[in-house]
């Protein structure tokens, strides 16, 4: 059980915190958010908001709980999130999870429930799965970038590297892109990519098509001058037994992002983002382009001061 000053200062924290995304979201008409993220070190939590569920990933540390000691805590814990939020505990799916300082986990299975739930996003629809990975299928600190994808896809020939399991490929559709092109090395990723763009009616295979490839060699072989935008969300390291070799965001970047500027049109952007917390941009080692680090600019509300990647618009040299 939790020590009732801890309970105390748990709700306290929770609550205020709520109160502040909680009025932000509805003011902006969102319904996917996060709301809580470890700022307590005593409860090691990670709260999202999907619609009426909430996901909470318990971050692993030593708690000195036996097992029977750390599920009830777990109880006590899920019922001041139930008390505050008003999400019933039927509702809010618990899972554990290291603190990860990149993406190369979402490819991890860890259940086989296949439940998923449909969420909103600024018109779009996309199919979240609160239960069988360690991520849900919408990584929500991108919400402005995807944003700022749509705006500017408008008959544009767009390349979404890494695509995960879409969502910039739906925004740039939702844009009025001539062309998406989604490439990931996952076919299950892949084919939920495809589910998320049938969902909101984008069903072309001419228009919109879907790679499963090692992107590290497929980028040697990118058509020349071909996009005219690009997404760039690689992971922060990668060894898959599907690769050649091994993926390294610090040390591949400048190759990766030279090649992809060789697919782009003069006057092309390139969003290029990582969340490896001690990433240096080696602009030094880039060719033919300008760089703008819009991380700030593209920091949600409910992400600020927990904010964990790095985001920069590239853009082609005419």
């Amino acid at each position: 059980m939790i020590f009732p000053e801890k309970a105390i200062m748990f709700r306290n924290r929770l609550m205020k915190v709520f109160r502040h995304v909680s009025k932000a979201a509805k003011k902006q008409n969102i319904s996917c958010y996060r709301i809580y993220d470890h700022d307590l070190p005593e409860f090691p939590f990670c709260i999202e908001k999907y619609e009426d569920w909430l996901y909470v990933a318990e971050y692993r540390r030593n708690h000195h709980m036996d097992e029977l000691e750390h599920e009830q805590w777990l109880e006590d814990c899920k019922k001041i999130i139930e008390d505050i939020t008003g999400v019933p505990t039927a509702r809010i799916i618990l899972r554990a999870r290291q603190r990860k300082s990149n993406r190369q986990d979402q490819y991890q299975k860890l259940d086989d429930e296949k439940q998923y739930i449909i969420a909103g996003e600024q018109g779009l629809k996309f199919k979240i799965n609160l239960t069988d990975y360690l991520d849900t299928g919408l990584f929500l600190d991108h919400r402005l970038t995807r944003t700022l994808v749509r705006a500017s896809a408008n008959l544009k020939k767009v390349l979404n590297l890494f695509c995960y399991t879409g969502s910039f490929s739906v925004y740039a559709a939702s844009g009025g892109a001539s062309e998406v092109v989604s490439v990931d090395l996952s076919k299950n990723y892949l084919k939920w990519a495809t589910e998320n763009m049938e969902l909101n009616g984008f069903y072309d295979p001419v228009k919109y098509s879907f790679l499963c490839e090692d992107i590290k060699q497929w980028l040697a072989k990118i058509p020349t001058g071909y996009f005219d935008l690009v997404i760039m969300d690689p992971p922060t390291f990668s060894n898959s037994k599907r690769m050649e070799d091994f993926l390294d965001v610090q040390r591949d970047h400048p190759v990766m992002i030279n090649q992809t500027l060789t697919g782009m049109k003069p006057g092309g952007v390139l969003y290029f983002s990582t969340n490896f917390s001690r990433f240096q941009l080696q602009t030094e080692l880039l060719t033919n382009c300008t760089v703008k680090d819009i991380t700030r600019s593209t920091t949600p509300f409910d992400f600020h001061t927990k904010l964990n990647r790095f985001c920069f618009l590239i853009t082609k040299s005419a």
